[in-house]
């Protein structure tokens, strides 16, 4: 008789004992789970991809450079932290750190969709045991074949940290593959900016495009240190959080969706169990509800606004000083739109992917104020919530400036 399968991926070396046990969790996210699947993830199962000390220190060298570059054209002091040069695990466990309160917030709202399953709903349900004890697929408690499932009804409601944690670990990690600094996107973060390029993703992304070395780090720096005073702003960090909090509080789950892909589940194969729960699609089970889409507009509008003013302020240092722009700049658009199945799991969990045709309308925004009124009007959107243009001010920017009354309330 050949010996059964074994657990693959991050789920690797547990047998069903020690699995049960993972299923105890003090709060709605099995963070330890969460963990585990975000580093598997981040690193495809690999080890994490070594980077020379030396071109680490070169790193270092032009991207201090770099700040004193945005320090002398924008006068703003950095953060408080220095910018790190992190790995794709450490980033992971550090974002899942910084994501916690809205992961969190999110995890309550689909708990609170999860069905309350009987003995008798799961009595019809597929049996995943049946290749364990020889069991039928479905059957009454008490009779031949009965479904182990009905006697297990309990164990349902902890099932969902569990799952919860796969699906945060899924998608912090799916990000840290990805990103080229922690604000390549602005994500909802309440703590200070930590300002930071992961330095794997930098060396690849170099490897992909004919790009002098030290112009592409020069030039990410510069987009690290430009972002990264956006999200030292209180009111930027709050109303991110807040928008976040408002959107991911309003799913509603598809429990067929997720009472189906439970029922996929066969303990005899140990890796149908991580091929259903690394299935986001199918395990996350929620859809967007009527309530969410006006907290949608307002958050992608904001995300949309931000990210362009940073892309334009960063155009304008770097252009004096890379002859290498356009390249870069063709690099960096593929980049963001090539992420695309990363984005797409962000967007249904957090909202952050805004379309293309919103960021399209944001830049267009930008450089209408720029030709307007001159680049420094554009700061004028930092100074408060109030500032950022309203949907039909992003498609007349002469809308806005008049508002502000940078035209003395002209139209």
């Amino acid at each position: 008789m050949s010996d059964p399968p074994q657990p693959l991926g991050p789920f690797g070396g547990f047998d069903l004992t020690q699995m049960l046990r993972f299923l105890q969790s003090d709060g709605p996210v099995h963070w330890e789970i969460a963990r585990q699947v975000a580093r598997w993830v981040a690193l495809e199962g690999d080890s994490e991809p070594a980077v020379p000390a030396a071109d680490r220190a070169r790193l270092s060298e032009v991207a201090a450079a770099a700040e004193q570059r945005v320090l002398a054209e924008t006068g703003e002091s950095p953060p408080s932290r220095s910018l790190a040069l992190l790995g794709r695990a450490e980033w992971a466990d550090q974002a899942l750190v910084t994501l916690k309160p809205v992961l969190e917030k999110l995890a309550v709202s689909l708990q609170g969709e999860l069905p309350d399953l009987s003995a008798e709903d799961l009595e019809g349900m597929p049996n995943p045991f049946a290749g364990l004890f020889g069991t039928g697929a479905t059957g009454a408690p008490g009779e031949p074949g009965a479904n182990p499932l009905a006697g297990m009804a309990g164990m349902f409601g902890a099932l969902g940290p569990l799952l919860l944690g796969v699906q945060c670990g899924f998608m912090v990690g799916q990000l840290a593959q990805g990103l080229l600094s922690e604000h390549d996107l602005l994500l909802p973060i309440a703590d200070p900016p930590r300002p930071t390029l992961i330095v794997p993703n930098l060396e690849a992304f170099h490897a992909a495009w004919s790009i002098p070395a030290d112009d592409l780090r020069f030039y990410l720096a510069l987009g690290e240190g430009v972002r990264s005073r956006l999200a030292g702003r209180a009111w930027v960090r709050e109303r991110l959080v807040r928008l976040a909090s408002e959107y991911v509080s309003s799913f509603r789950v598809d429990t067929a969706a997720l009472e189906a892909q439970l029922g996929s589940i066969d303990l005899s194969d140990p890796s149908s169990f991580e091929e259903a729960m690394l299935d986001p699609d199918a395990m996350l089970g929620a859809m967007q509800s009527p309530e969410q889409l006006a907290v949608l507009e307002r958050f992608q509008l904001t995300t949309a606004v931000l990210e362009s003013y940073a892309d334009f302020v960063v155009e304008r240092l770097a252009e004096p000083m890379l002859t290498s722009l356009p390249t870069i700049r063709e690099a960096m658009r593929r980049h963001r739109v090539e992420r695309s199945e990363a984005d797409r799991f962000i967007q249904r969990l957090l909202g952050l992917d805004p379309s293309r045709r919103l960021h399209d309308q944001a830049a267009a925004f930008c450089r209408g104020v720029a030709e307007r009124a001159g680049a420094p009007a554009l700061d004028r959107l930092l100074k408060a919530e109030s500032m950022l243009p309203t949907p039909a001010e992003l498609e007349a920017p002469g809308l806005w400036l008049a508002r502000i009354e940078l035209f003395g309330g002209e139209t």
